[in-house]
């Protein structure tokens, strides 16, 4: 007997209730001489904030070093994992205390991957935010380079006065973010072979 699939259910808004735990925002104590914010609001197709969105990031640290190291739901204050989710509050806005991540390798800028998920989505979003820079180094880097020239900037974070990183997310519209699709694999909602 041949099983055939069954519909596709979206991601959420369930997920705002089982996945958020205490510290998951905090990749870094405050207090961290590297601490950086990276934060922005999520915003639908018509530029509404969505009050329910999730988000992850991963990222090396400063030195670009990808963590290896056990214990991103269990922080022991001192173990640098690379990884953090957070929730929006009710009007979309997102916020990590983190560190400024470093190049993994000679022409790739720096960047923080970003995964959404959100009500009305049949799978997570993938995308990336670039830290702002030399405009060579950004240029040079063979993903950021691939995007069209006037879609970049939706994968550049912007520094702000106080030196927080900011990175809105667009679904839809004039300001849509770009979002990565990664090849080979498994997809919730595409067939596994």
């Amino acid at each position: 007997m041949k099983l055939t699939p069954t519909p596709a259910q979206t991601v959420g808004p369930f997920f705002g209730y089982a996945l958020p735990y205490a510290g998951g925002e905090a990749l870094v104590d405050r207090s961290h001489p590297g601490a950086v914010r990276l934060h922005g609001t999520v915003y639908d197709g018509d530029g509404v904030p969505v009050p329910d969105a999730l988000l992850e990031i991963w990222q090396p640290d400063e030195h670009g070093v990808i963590s290896q190291q056990p214990g991103s739901l269990l922080r022991d204050g001192y173990t640098f994992t690379g990884w953090g989710r957070a929730a929006v509050d009710g009007v979309g806005h997102f916020s990590f205390t983190t560190v400024e991540p470093g190049s993994t390798g000679d022409g790739v800028a720096p960047y923080f991957l970003v995964t959404v998920f959100a009500r009305g989505l049949m799978d997570r979003l993938f995308t990336r935010a670039y830290l702002p820079g030399d405009p060579a180094t950004l240029e040079q880097d063979p993903l950021l380079s691939s995007v069209p020239a006037d879609r970049r900037q939706t994968l550049i974070t912007t520094r702000e006065s106080d030196g927080s990183l900011r990175f809105d997310i667009h679904f839809q519209g004039a300001d849509e973010t770009v979002f990565l699709n990664y090849p080979n694999t498994p997809q919730f909602t595409g067939p596994v072979d």
